[in-house]
């Protein structure tokens, strides 16, 4: 005699299915949003990993170097199983799959934040930034979802699309996936949710939002006491504070520091007036055959009826770079910033950055070189 399905039961894994499926398919959406920002994510892990275990650094090194296709391969998997999940489509081979990459993930979550190690797992890409353990608690969760649906799997049992239709439906989607990822690969994200996107106000994010507020605590004969201000009554002992609005009192840019060749600080010369800078963030990994398209573009600017300032900005090192522009032909002056804070100003090596008082008022990939009627038009 058949059995009846539990409703409850059934209701609980079919949530969980939508919500596992959703997760992947969202996930790997905005990796590939930025995949260049997720292979510096995998960079990060694989140098850790190759410090750490300097034994199998043969394996991470290679791995380190092959960042980027990572980036979008692994990022268009999630894509592809959040699909093939959500369509049913060969769902215990899906789920197995699934338990795989969770697993992997879980593993380096839980290492993050033990070891504290990498603060960010790039999860989410930039769009949410988790912490170690918040990221470890968050794969943990899908593992729980996980387990629900491969337990349930007979509430699950209808598939959406079989055979050639859903070979089509999965051809298409990963196609989608793939396409979205290589093309960003190759241009600037489709959104950039970095503090250097267009629109923003370098000097403004430079200061907090607003002054600090804090909460002190103080203890007197077993009695404790909060305040937001010390009490006249001295008889209180002070034991702790915290403050009550630490994302809102600390500068969402803290590191943008530029300096000549002569280490000089020349941050506020750069954010003043108009510029077109190019970012040059490692020379040996630069685009250097367009460099003949940024040369003439930079000869444009400097006949522009705007007044617009030429110069270049790199991490790479003085006497390295001075060879390196009399290669290129580079004649704009350069100056110094650290490499990490390059890497969030554009996601494009060389890339260019234009600037208005130290408002980002465009940014280009070098695939895109703009003509100079289109950067005075952004000024």
């Amino acid at each position: 005699m058949p059995i009846d399905i539990p409703k409850p039961m059934r209701q609980i894994t079919r949530l969980c299915w939508a919500i596992l499926g959703l997760l992947f398919i969202f996930s790997g959406l905005i990796k590939l949003n930025d995949p260049v920002g997720t292979a510096y994510k995998l960079e990060e892990y694989f140098e850790v990993f190759a410090g750490d275990v300097p034994a199998l650094s043969w394996l991470f090194d290679p791995l380190k170097d092959a960042s980027r296709f990572l980036s979008v391969a692994l990022s268009s998997l999630e894509v592809i199983l959040g699909v093939a999940l959500l369509l049913r489509w060969y769902l215990r081979q899906t789920l197995y799959i699934l338990l795989a990459l969770l697993v992997f993930f879980t593993f380096l979550t839980f290492y993050s934040a033990a070891f504290n190690k990498v603060t960010d797992c790039g999860c989410f890409g930039d769009f949410i930034k988790l912490t170690p353990w918040t990221s470890f608690g968050k794969d943990v969760f899908l593992l729980v979802l996980w387990a629900v649906v491969f337990v349930g799997q007979k509430h699950l049992r209808r598939v959406f699309v079989r055979g050639t239709p859903g070979l089509m439906a999965m051809t298409f989607a990963s196609a989608l996936a793939i396409g979205i990822g290589v093309r960003a690969l190759g241009h600037l994200p489709y959104f950039d949710f970095l503090p250097y996107k267009v629109g923003n106000n370098i000097p403004a994010l430079m200061k907090p939002a607003e002054a600090p507020r804090y909460q002190y605590t103080f203890t007197r004969n077993g009695q404790t006491l909060t305040a937001k201000e010390f009490p006249t009554d001295t008889t209180w002992k002070y034991q702790d504070m915290k403050v009550l609005n630490p994302e809102k009192s600390k500068p969402l840019i803290t590191d943008f520091v530029i300096t000549d060749p002569d280490g000089n600080d020349v941050t506020q010369q750069v954010l003043t007036g108009n510029k077109l800078i190019l970012i040059v963030q490692n020379t040996n990994k630069t685009d250097r055959e367009r460099f003949e398209q940024f040369n003439q573009l930079f000869a444009a600017a400097a006949k522009s009826r705007k007044h617009i300032d030429v110069l270049t900005i790199t991490s790479t090192s003085a006497g390295k770079f001075d060879s390196f522009r009399h290669d290129v032909n580079l004649a704009t002056p350069y100056y110094f910033a650290d490499a990490t804070v390059l890497k969030s100003v554009i996601r494009s090596n060389p890339g260019l950055l234009v600037l208005h008082n130290g408002t980002v008022m465009a940014k280009y990939h070098y695939h895109d070189i703009p003509a100079l009627y289109q950067v005075e038009k952004a000024l």
